[in-house]
């Protein structure tokens, strides 16, 4: 699609919306072979600030997590990955049926293991409208089985941000399975190539989609670049949403080609935001991050195409902020925050907008004129910051012209 200005909302110069991403699948010559080893290669300091503690480990998944691993993936999923409100209650009931999932470490994995990772695709703004079918994943699970000829033991996350980091659970307690603490992003991104095992080098060697009424396709593409091209127009015909696998892993190929920890800290974070009471000063010092504007928004450019939600919102600071105009460049996810045409925070480091009272997080199909809200940012997991992870998750791979700058907590 050729590129056409948006609004500046704050006055500044144009951005230009994303064009699809044509990276390769394999890492360059040079590149570290590795997510471990490229995290060692991230700039100093990253990960001090990317984190916090480190989460207390999950044993499983009880009723009583639902609720918190809901506000922490919604918070991770930077406006993106699917509002989680369904899919929450949807995991409650499957919990309720079967009982409590397991959750097991990738230290925990053995040689009978196979991880299957699964997640929604399409437009977050559709898959309000339209739920997933029943079955629909289990018909992907056994296609995935009968082309590896091996039972899959435990399901993951493509990503731990927004529904897709939430409906896993309620998909392993459906088919007894256990759920793996672990993701591919530590956040959510929009497209298949933006995963850790492609930072790692790990190749994806097929990927099974299926779609509300019942088709099933299995996709054999020379690269991730080529899959998220094919599997994107899969999704547009199938309505801009479906659900697909398009890794398994074992104990031998998971170590150092995902983020680890991730379903234990959504859920860290989503219990300290539930007690809090200053909820969005108590998140902001959960995740080491800076709250960039307090306001309300007055203005929301959204639109579908392509199996994408494009476009910006514009907030008016009140109270210690007024008279600023910041504007959060979306698609699907926010990616870029942009104030007097000064680019003040972009992917692939975190931007969420929360509700100003309660540090709730609004993804980007439920943003409305009028709302009270804060914009909160924060580093990313180092590995997004490597060369490798910039290529395919910095401003350029989403088709801005901009440079990117590690969010330091300020303003640029």
């Amino acid at each position: 699609m050729p590129d056409q200005d948006l609004p500046t909302g704050g006055g500044g110069a144009p951005v230009h919306p994303p064009a699809a991403t044509t990276t390769s699948a394999h890492p360059p010559a040079g590149t570290a072979g590795t997510a471990a080893t490229a995290r060692t290669a991230a700039t100093a300091g990253t990960a001090a600030t990317a984190r916090t503690a480190a989460p207390a480990r999950l044993c499983e998944i009880a009723a009583d997590d639902v609720a918190a691993l809901a506000a922490g993936a919604a918070i991770f999923g930077t406006g993106g990955g699917g509002a989680v409100q369904t899919e929450q209650m949807a995991v409650a009931a499957a919990i309720e049926k079967h009982g409590p999932v397991p959750v097991v470490t990738v230290g925990e994995l053995t040689e009978d293991d196979a991880v299957i990772v699964l997640s929604a695709i399409g437009a977050p703004s559709v898959g309000i409208e339209m739920l997933p079918a029943e079955g629909q994943t289990e018909t992907i699970v056994r296609e995935v089985e009968r082309i590896t000829g091996r039972p899959m033991t435990a399901v993951m996350a493509a990503e731990i941000g927004g529904s897709n980091g939430v409906a896993p659970v309620g998909w392993a307690a459906g088919m007894g399975l256990k759920v793996l603490d672990a993701d591919g992003m530590g956040r959510a991104f929009p497209q298949g190539t933006m995963i850790s095992m492609n930072v790692a080098g790990l190749p994806s060697e097929f990927a099974v989609m299926a779609d509300t009424i019942g088709n099933v396709s299995v996709l054999r593409t020379i690269n991730l670049a080529w899959l998220e091209r094919h599997a994107r127009a899969i999704t547009v015909a199938s309505g801009a949403i479906s659900l697909g696998a398009h890794y398994v892993l074992t104990a031998e190929t998971a170590p150092g080609a995902v983020i680890e920890g991730t379903v234990s800290r959504a859920v860290q974070v989503g219990r300290r935001l539930l007690a809090a009471s200053e909820p969005v000063s108590e998140l902001a010092a959960e995740l080491a991050a800076t709250v960039v504007v307090s306001g309300k928004v007055i203005d929301v450019e959204r639109n579908t195409e392509g199996g994408f939600t494009r476009g910006s919102v514009t907030v008016e600071g009140v109270g210690a902020d007024r008279g600023r105009l910041t504007r959060v460049e979306i698609q699907n996810e926010n990616l870029v925050i942009i104030e007097d045409g000064v680019v003040v925070a972009s992917v692939p480091d975190l931007i969420t907008v929360v509700d100003s009272e309660t540090g709730e997080a609004i993804s980007t199909e439920l943003l409305r004129f009028g709302q009270r809200v804060s914009v909160l940012a924060w580093a990313c997991d180092p590995l997004w910051r490597t060369e490798r992870g910039l290529e395919l998750t910095g401003p350029r791979a989403f088709g801005y012209d901009l440079d990117y700058v590690p969010f330091d907590g300020g303003r640029r």
